[in-house]
């Protein structure tokens, strides 16, 4: 996508971040996951929590935003420290990335995880992880293109009582990036 910057979210960002994220996993997550669930989704319920995020302090937790030409937020990701449980491993973690739906397959995501991989470089993460849907296949090609690739974790949540399983994905970064 032409035109397109990527800069840290801003506090004047939440609403559209909000918009982003729950119109993404409307459409990311149709038929992976209970309809009645994607259905009830809240903007303004999201944006609260992001303000209650916000007012705490992000801590390690970077917020980046996509801009399209004229400012208007078409992307969101978030990344940190990875943890297994309670305890850190060393590894950074893609907790997030979305898009607005319209905006799929215009560049838009790949210019977010561009600048997240950059990021997490300069920190000196070894390993970037990510976790994402088993049927997303989508959303697996887009990272298998980044080369990401499945490293053999596993895990299952419930969605409205119905088992919703994930796999982990992991890209080694250079260390001379850092």
């Amino acid at each position: 996508m032409n035109g397109v910057r990527v800069r840290e979210m801003t506090e004047a960002d939440i609403d559209a971040v909000a918009a982003v994220r729950v119109r993404g996993w409307q459409e990311a997550y149709a038929g992976l996951m209970p309809q009645s669930y994607l259905n009830g989704m809240s903007v303004q319920e999201d944006a609260e929590r992001r303000r209650e995020f916000f007012s705490r302090g992000v801590g390690d937790v970077v917020n980046l935003v996509a801009e399209a030409n004229g400012g208007e937020v078409v992307g969101w990701c978030c990344f940190g420290p990875y943890r297994d449980g309670d305890a850190p491993t060393g590894d950074a973690e893609l907790y997030a990335l979305y898009v607005r739906p319209a905006q799929v397959g215009t560049g838009v995501g790949r210019a977010l995880l561009g600048e997240s991989l950059d990021r997490v470089g300069e920190r000196g993460f070894p390993r970037l992880r990510l976790w994402v849907l088993r049927d997303n296949a989508r959303a697996r090609r887009f990272y298998e293109r980044a080369g990401f690739a499945p490293d053999g974790g596993t895990e299952s949540y419930e969605v409205d009582g119905v088992s919703v399983p994930e796999v982990r994905y992991a890209l080694r970064l250079d260390p001379a990036a850092g």
